[in-house]
């Protein structure tokens, strides 16, 4: 009798087995709405992380085309394309992207990513974000004070510097906040705003000519994504004007940049990846709470700094994560 029921059990499991594989190999849609290009890195660590899940493009995963790469115009027409084609969730951000999504669908999963998920309004809570959106929130109004901060303690002498800001997203009483912070510490800030690429190498050129004697780039994809074209044009542009500048992204000081403190873009891509397999998978979005980066970096570039002709402080040096000579 026992040895009847070890059989039958036997039996039963791999009779379950063929049912495991054909769940793993259902066809999934997936849709893509972010400013970052395909070949990027952090988009390439994306999509290995979702192949370490079991979800492979060509197998089991469709990607929505057209998606990648997007600027402010296309978003309207690629909002449609994407909702037409009936995604089972599609990954976003930032904030443009996010709105024009949320307002074309209440059921559809939004995994997104933007500098301040809740305080934007874009979800409840972090914790229970409601609606049909959760994602990873960059705490990038507070980060955006701890680079200020930072680039003060890498140029000591600094009077006058200037925040360049995405205008299309700024918030002026976070601009306020940060003209405070500066001035607790006795340096004058003023912002340049940019609404598009064009006008990225004139702000900078602009916050030259005003006196600023350091640049703050605050967290935006328009000019932050590493690797991108718009991040080519602030970097020969900010070596151009000879002068020291701190960015969003480690990466960013890695390519050339002087100095940079956040999470890095690769790992919060693949945490937004785990994200989506969680989704896929039969997680409630509702009820799948908003993750924020759990590690930060501050990179500094002694290349960069040699080129622009300043000298970082050693103690500043010391506290640096990662030391590009």
């Amino acid at each position: 009798m026992e040895r009847r029921t070890f059989i039958a059990l036997l039996g039963g499991i791999a009779a379950s087995r063929p049912l495991v594989v054909r769940a793993q190999k259902r066809p999934y849609r997936l849709g893509i709405s972010i400013p970052s290009d395909r070949e990027m890195p952090a988009v390439v660590a994306f999509f290995d992380e979702l192949r370490l899940a079991g979800f492979i493009e060509g197998e089991n995963l469709t990607v929505i085309p057209g998606g990648f790469g997007v600027r402010n115009e296309q978003i309207a027409e690629l909002t449609q394309a994407i909702i037409k084609a009936g995604p089972d969730a599609v990954v976003c951000g930032p904030e443009l992207q996010i709105r024009a999504l949320q307002a074309a669908t209440r059921t559809i999963p939004l995994i997104a990513m933007a500098e301040d998920l809740v305080g934007l309004g874009l979800a409840n809570s972090l914790a229970h974000p409601g609606g049909n959106t959760t994602g990873v929130s960059l705490l990038s109004p507070e980060v955006d004070e701890k680079r200020q901060d930072i680039l003060i303690d890498a140029v000591p002498r600094v009077s006058r510097m200037a925040m360049l800001v995405d205008s299309n997203t700024a918030r002026p009483r976070h601009l306020e906040a940060m003209q405070a912070a500066g001035r607790r510490r006795g340096v004058e800030l003023s912002t340049f705003g940019v609404s598009k690429p064009e006008e990225i190498a004139p702000a900078i050129s602009a916050a030259k000519a005003f006196g600023a004697g350091a640049i703050n780039f605050l967290a935006t994809p328009l000019f932050s994504v590493p690797g991108s074209p718009n991040n080519r044009i602030v970097l020969e542009a900010v070596l151009a004007a000879r002068l020291p500048a701190i960015y969003q992204w480690p990466e960013t000081a890695e390519e050339g940049g002087l100095a940079a403190y956040g999470p890095r873009f690769t790992q919060v891509y693949r945490q937004r990846a785990r994200q989506v397999v969680k989704v896929l998978r039969g997680a409630k979005v509702a009820d799948l709470p908003i993750e924020q980066p759990t590690s930060f970096e501050l990179v500094i570039n002694l290349q960069a700094a040699k080129a622009i002709g300043h000298e970082v402080p050693a103690g500043l040096v010391l506290r640096a994560d990662h030391v590009v000579e």
